[in-house]
């Protein structure tokens, strides 16, 4: 198998992963375009004319899961080589998305850290000895079905709050496990100074949005509701059913080349969490590369996730780390020096 170091070695010779740069900054215009279309130009410009244009919001929604896919190349470092232009371009994609960067950021980097631990929120696996399979379920659905994106959105008014309320929560969540790990990298002010200028952005852009919607406010939620639902569905597929505890693991979903790249390569999600900081142009070449191979259909795997939650039992490894080259650890890329952290067993 090619260690992330070999991987990073090879970025040198093999130009199937160097950032594509041009190609990045290409689709944050076409993203941005996309967002002020809908937000702007539409209720403002076109469905006073015509009340169909507001079915544009449909196929437009396609593009909810690629804008996602381009934010989690900036969270790696993989958007460009500048770190600056990383964070620059992670800060307002991230505004158009509705939710400021660095929680994105930090969240996406705990679920690395944290992958299939039963510490990590939003997934299927449930302790049966601490929860029936009926509250399981509830939460679980919640989550696939519009909760990721809901938390994601609404996790920016905590930062909102007086100061005082904001340290008594953050207090309250350094008990807990993934909770407290981001607790504790949210207690940086530069960090919460960023957090509130995004959240004050994403006020500023979908409240002046719901203005031009007015009398029209269905057609507004509704694209809302679309991105909810698709961002939700999309979050724990990769992982359904994969072995607890093995940290560095995840489903490669067949999906036809065209959709594939459309979603910016994120089907092979096993080889981007073994080699996180490769850009998504880079991830069919190692999975060329390391021979390896998709677990299910695309399709399918959305749809299996409604089986619903399992128990930590259901999910225990059928091998020891010794045996499983999927137990590695890998660093997190996207993290500063501060932050980096090797993936937990």
């Amino acid at each position: 198998m090619l260690s992330v170091s070999t991987a990073n070695n090879k970025t040198e010779r093999a130009p199937e992963l160097a950032i594509p740069r041009r190609l990045n900054l290409g689709l944050l215009v076409l993203h941005s375009a996309a967002i002020i279309f809908q937000l702007l130009i539409l209720p403002i410009y076109l469905m006073p004319q015509n009340g169909w244009w507001s079915l544009t919001i449909i196929p437009l929604a396609a593009l909810n899961n690629p804008l996602w896919a381009l934010m989690h190349e900036c969270i790696h470092d993989a958007f460009n080589a500048s770190s600056w232009v990383n964070l620059a371009a992670g800060r307002w994609l991230s505004i158009l998305f509705g939710s400021p960067f660095q929680i994105l950021r930090l969240t996406h980097l705990s679920h690395h850290k944290f992958n299939r631990s039963p510490l990590e929120k939003g997934t299927e696996m449930y302790d049966s000895k601490q929860s029936s399979k009926f509250v399981a379920a509830c939460q679980y659905y919640f989550y696939i079905i519009c909760g990721v994106y809901l938390l994601e959105v609404f996790s920016a008014v905590i930062f909102l709050l007086p100061k005082i309320c904001f340290r008594e929560f953050g207090l309250r969540l350094m008990e807990k496990g993934e909770e407290q790990w981001l607790a504790q990298k949210f207690q940086d002010q530069s960090r919460q100074t960023e957090i509130r200028t995004d959240a004050l952005g994403i006020l500023l852009l979908y409240g002046l949005g719901a203005y031009c919607y007015r009398g029209h406010l269905l057609v507004f939620l509704s694209m809302v509701a679309f991105r909810a639902v698709l961002i939700s569905l999309m979050d724990n597929v990769y992982h359904y059913g994969t072995t607890v505890k093995v940290t560095i693991s995840g489903h490669n979903l067949a999906l036809p080349r065209l959709l594939a790249t459309g979603l910016l390569n994120f089907n092979f999600h096993r080889i981007h969490h073994t080699h996180p900081n490769v850009p998504w142009t880079g991830l069919p070449y190692l999975y060329r590369e390391k021979g390896d191979f998709c677990d299910y259909n695309f399709f399918l795997a959305v749809f299996r996730q409604f089986i619903g939650p399992m128990s930590i039992e259901q999910l225990q490894p059928v091998a020891t780390s010794m045996e499983n080259p999927r137990f590695e650890s890998a660093p997190l890329m996207g993290a500063t020096a501060q932050d980096t952290v090797h993936a937990t067993r």
